[in-house]
């Protein structure tokens, strides 16, 4: 099947093709985007943008290990610009980006555990 959002060979590699290292993956995943999206979120209304672009570090690290290449470009975009309080006019929009699509991928990832 044709996804969306995830990369099946990208996350087949970095598992080494094992099942249950998949699956710990996904759900380690699925249990950081609320948390992430969370602490986005407190940090931007704080104003704490040094804070939030360590965040959108770790959450691109997260994004890229499910294969999910151009929103792990965003969210480096997002470090850059948090880490140096640039156009903060664009946060809102990137932490959007960031659920919907990390959401979107946990469907995906469900989808593809399930025919493994």
């Amino acid at each position: 099947m044709n996804y969306k959002r995830i990369n099946t060979d990208y996350l087949r590699s970095v598992s080494g093709g094992d099942k249950t290292i998949i699956i710990e993956l996904v759900d380690l995943f699925r249990e950081q985007i609320s948390e992430i999206s969370n602490d986005m979120r407190a940090l931007l209304s704080r104003g704490d943008l040094y804070s939030l672009g360590l965040l959108a570090h770790k959450a691109k690290s997260s994004v890229a290990i499910m294969g999910m290449a151009d929103l792990a470009s965003m969210l480096k975009k997002f470090e850059l610009e948090g880490k140096e309080g640039k156009n903060k006019e664009n946060y809102e929009s990137y932490i959007n980006r960031y659920e919907k699509e990390s959401n979107e991928a946990v469907s995906e990832l469900q989808d593809f555990i399930s025919t493994m």
